[in-house]
């Protein structure tokens, strides 16, 4: 029973976002883009420029020369970080991303703002004929990640979620080792995330940033911040300085290491697997073990999740220990390791497919060893294959369907932890159950 009002509860309070969300983007008809010419420059609008909005800045000013383009305007509801950030990057600053969401001038919109914000400015821009290169995680919600695709394929625009190592060859690598049979029959993949910051920042704990004591609404001068702005469709509180600088401490922006983390996991491995596919079943476990502040997010957290095609996802992770499994996909006549080391952003110059010992014999006829070490080999970065498709109107690496099914598992993971169910997910509705779907 309690489990039941705390599901209730929950999705109530989800349908509450789901409504400001509808408000927020809503539009009658898809704005027309501008055709970009081979010779054309793009003009990017950058929203969010905190720690991972700069480092983005820097990646696409790398390209400026190369694939001719120009960061044009950068929207920041901090007035100091909008203020050096307009300095850093040559660009027109502005408290309201808005004002990029209506400049026609304005070929594609980056955003790296907190997740809450994610799928109400990529919905906005791309009805606005814009392309839009989305931070990860694609949004907080199932809801939410379903309407970001579909609005993806009504306006015909690019869509390329920031998981910038799924355009790593380990995982192509592994898809096409799949595909040609090399383990057989899939039936398990497993992965992990996981670091250890305590000693490195004070006080010590996940996501524990800096906090800038000066900054707040009631600051003048560079110290002012949009706390109205920031909020946005999530719940209305008084200033924080801990939400607001360790944002990805709080449901109300964050799904914690699911979202910010497991994302780097998950979307790689639906690479993997040719595409992927939703799952059937998800359940998220953990439990805030060891940083007993202000956090809502557990500081240790399992997700496994159970798929039609019949294999399972099996993920762990810890804030308050770094070793790591290694990332690999069992089949029933052999693995495949991609990152031994286990590090899904970490670099890696082979994967490895090992037989299992009942085809063992065949394996090594066919394939001349014991094991086979395939080399990985250099890829564009995820940044240049967003600009070149904009160019050519390609698909990207992490594209909207793609990205879509990596959310569904990670979303419904935050929602089993946080209600203490079991989900399942009902592909035909595409909405999340506490019931088994029936099948076809």
């Amino acid at each position: 029973m309690g489990e039941d009002v705390n599901r209730r509860k929950f999705v109530k309070t989800a349908s509450g976002v789901s409504a400001a969300l509808g408000a927020l983007t809503k539009m009658v008809r898809p704005a027309q883009a501008r055709v970009l010419g081979a010779n054309d420059r793009i003009n990017l609008g950058i929203v969010g420029l905190g720690g991972r909005g700069n480092y983005l800045a820097r990646q696409f000013a790398d390209l400026a020369e190369k694939q001719n383009l120009q960061i044009a305007t950068i929207a920041e509801v901090y007035e100091k970080r909008k203020r050096q950030a307009a300095e850093r990057w040559k660009a027109k600053g502005t408290l309201d991303y808005r004002e990029i969401i209506n400049d026609k001038s304005i070929d594609a919109v980056v955003i790296a703002t907190p997740d809450h914000w994610h799928a109400p400015i990529a919905i906005q821009a791309m009805n606005a004929g814009k392309d839009v290169y989305l931070e990860k995680p694609m949004t907080r919600t199932v809801d939410e990640a379903k309407e970001v695709y579909e609005t993806s394929v009504k306006t015909k625009r690019i869509l390329q979620i920031g998981s910038q190592t799924t355009s790593a060859d380990q995982w192509w690598k592994a898809r096409k080792a799949i595909q040609d049979g090399m383990i057989g029959k899939m039936i398990l993949s497993q992965g992990s995330y996981h670091r250890n910051w305590n000693g490195k920042q004070q006080p010590p704990g996940e996501w524990n940033w800096p906090i800038e004591t000066e900054a707040g609404p009631d600051a003048g001068g560079e110290n002012y911040v949009d706390w109205k702005m920031w909020v946005g469709n999530a719940p209305k509180i008084p200033w924080n300085a801990d939400r607001f600088f360790r944002f990805r401490k709080y449901w109300d922006y964050s799904g914690g290491i699911a979202t910010d983390l497991f994302y780097h996991v998950v979307a790689p491995l639906n690479l993997c697997w040719g595409g992927g596919e939703f799952p059937y079943r998800v359940c998220g476990t953990g439990g805030i073990y060891v940083y007993k502040d202000e956090r809502e997010v557990p500081d240790t957290f399992m997700l496994v999740a159970d798929y039609p095609s019949g294999h399972s996802v099996v993920l762990s992770s810890s804030m308050a220990n770094s070793r790591h499994i290694p990332g690999l996909i069992r089949g029933y006549e052999g693995t495949i390791v991609m990152v031994e080391h286990g590090m899904f952003e970490g670099r890696t110059d082979y994967i490895t497919v090992t037989p299992e010992r009942h085809v063992a014999e065949a394996f090594k006829k066919k394939y001349g060893s014991d094991e086979v070490k395939i080399t990985v080999e250099p890829r564009p970065s995820h940044y240049e294959n967003f600009i070149v498709c904009m160019r050519t109107r390609e698909k990207p690496v992490l594209d909207g369907l793609t990205a879509f099914k990596a959310m569904v598992p990670i979303a419904m993971s935050v929602e089993s932890y946080r209600t203490g169910q079991m989900l399942f997910f009902d592909e035909k509705t595409q909405k999340v159950t506490t019931r088994a779907p029936k099948k076809a």
